[in-house]
């Protein structure tokens, strides 16, 4: 991780989101440009919350971990989204684990320069309150999605939401790896029954599996059949 103090950099990161006028002159003043490596955790599960992140470029993987140590990956997300807004409104601990999928940058303020400085601030509070209420929105979604898609549409748009191109291009020589325990325990589908729909997959030329791991070859074909992203 890397920390730059480059205003320019950070302005133009809120402009080109349109979120410009969220930050007061204070509060400007103490925010910093994050840029973390693909891999890189941005914050862990249980760890004091002492941040409030303004993703702007990247995309991130987010997940929680049992007691008992298994892991279920609830979400991949691209921006624009926030990270440690439930942890500031409520004043607890990192609800979970955010690693960088790929490079990522993010515009990061402490909490206690938000609460000296924007706890009155309207754009502001009308930021994070939609922010909020969009994150339950798209978890209602995808609670019903899980109900009502077949199992089929439910892994092939999972694939799609894990895979990244800088560019947004086709994903054509790069192959993206997932793990099949967490990809049923994420689509709400049993491992076996997850087995099946792999094969069918691979028959169909869409992915390719070894060892335990998945590697997409056809990214249009999967969309296809998604037809859209439930999971982001």
């Amino acid at each position: 991780m890397k920390e730059l103090k480059d205003r320019e950099q950070i302005q133009s990161h809120l402009r080109g989101h349109r979120i410009d006028s969220i930050f007061n002159e204070e509060l400007m003043s103490f925010a910093s440009l994050y840029l973390f490596n693909e891999g890189d955790f941005i914050c862990s599960q249980g760890d004091p919350s002492e941040y409030l992140y303004i993703f702007v470029k990247g995309k991130i993987k987010i997940y929680m971990t049992s007691a008992e140590g298994k892991t279920l990956i609830l979400s991949f997300k691209t921006p624009l989204e926030v990270i440690g807004d439930i942890e500031y409104i409520r004043g607890i601990d990192i609800i979970n684990t955010v690693q960088a999928v790929s490079t990522v940058s993010m515009v990061g303020i402490p909490y206690r320069v938000l609460r000296k400085y924007g706890s009155d601030h309207a754009p502001l509070l009308r930021f994070l309150l939609d922010i909020i209420t969009q994150k339950f929105h798209v978890k209602s979604n995808s609670l019903s999605f899980n109900l009502l898609y077949p199992v089929e549409v439910r892994l092939a748009s999972y694939l799609l939401s894990i895979s990244f191109d800088e560019t947004d291009s086709l994903f054509s020589d790069e192959l993206s790896k997932i793990n099949v325990k967490d990809t049923a325990n994420f689509i709400g589908t049993s491992y076996r029954h997850l087995n099946r729909v792999i094969q069918k997959f691979v028959a169909e030329d869409l992915i390719e599996r070894s060892k335990g791991t998945i590697f997409i070859k056809n990214r249009e074909g999967l969309r296809k059949m998604a037809s859209r992203s439930i999971y982001e």
